[in-house]
């Protein structure tokens, strides 16, 4: 298939649809920080992903939808053996470090996309798009100022490296989702990208799978499965629609479901650092949603 684009007069609804997206994406990280640490993160991360995978085939099925095409499965293979890497090393460092830690030092994904998005897309990186990234980063800086000053142990300290890391990946996952969004469906997306970082996980299974207590955990495993597929769906519909320069500083309002959920499910506290930072990553978010630029709704066309 190929996507046919036509002006959308519903400029806000890409916007709406991701920051949706990103606040299901932290409850969802709230539930695999719980997960991770219970039963190890290789196993969080193999249950979690064959649920979702279960999940959205059964919304494959539903709907009457073609096999991919040679160019979307390509992007398919890629985007999922770059997820799976980039998954595991973020949520090994979650079990690690507090959420809102985690999310703030993850911020250095959306600055590295926005100028991979002018390498690999060809967009052109705004003045605008550049303010308002650089007063997310100023509040992730003042966030992680005021949190670094407290200490971190040796194993707090692999933790962030591990994040780390994974920021470098998910900028790059940033780009390839919009490439893909603009030619498979969001159902389509949720269901390959799953179902590849599964197999993948499946070939470490011999040596680190373990069945866990599904009496004990299976509402999470599955809690945090369908949490992740909503998140994954509106998140590709969103930028099936945007150019990825313009949704890629809303990332940053990750940040404040962080600090919501970290507090509530693990007593995380919220300091004055962290409320004047997310203010900082609020106002960013703002100024490139009034930016309001020239959208487009997807057409999918079978040749």
């Amino acid at each position: 298939m190929t996507a046919h684009v036509r002006p959308s007069n519903h400029a806000i609804l890409p916007f709406l649809a991701v920051i949706t997206g990103i606040a299901t994406f932290g409850g969802m990280d709230a539930v695999m920080k719980g997960l991770a640490i219970a039963l190890g993160t290789y196993n969080a991360l193999l249950w979690r992903c064959g649920a979702t995978v279960i999940l959205a085939a059964i919304l494959f099925a539903v709907r009457p939808t073609r096999w991919p095409e040679r160019a979307a499965l390509r992007l398919h293979i890629l985007r999922g053996g770059i997820t799976s890497v980039m998954a595991f090393t973020f949520f090994w460092g979650l079990a690690r470090t507090p959420i809102a830690e985690a999310i703030a030092i993850s911020f250095i994904a959306p600055i590295i996309a926005l100028y991979l998005a002018a390498v690999m897309l060809g967009e052109r990186v705004g003045r605008t798009s550049i303010i308002a990234s650089a007063l997310g980063l100023a509040g992730v800086a003042v966030i992680v100022a005021g949190k670094l000053g407290q200490g971190f142990d040796s194993d707090a300290r692999w933790g962030i490296a591990a994040i780390l890391c994974s920021a470098v990946l998910y900028a790059f996952n940033l780009i390839l989702q919009r490439q893909q969004a603009q030619i498979a469906s969001p159902v389509e997306i949720g269901l390959f990208q799953n179902g590849i970082v599964t197999a993948i996980l499946l070939m470490f299974a011999p040596f680190f799978a373990v069945v866990p207590d599904f009496a004990q955990h299976g509402a999470a495993i599955w809690g945090a499965a369908a949490l992740a597929l909503v998140s994954l769906l509106l998140i590709s519909w969103g930028y099936a629609r945007a150019e990825a320069q313009a949704l890629v500083p809303i990332e940053y309002s990750a940040f404040i479901w962080a600090s919501i959920f970290g507090w509530m499910f693990f007593a995380e506290p919220v300091t004055w650092a962290t409320l004047i930072g997310a203010a900082l990553i609020v106002s960013g978010c703002l100024i490139v949603a009034r930016r309001r630029p020239e959208l487009a709704e997807v057409e999918q066309v079978a040749l």
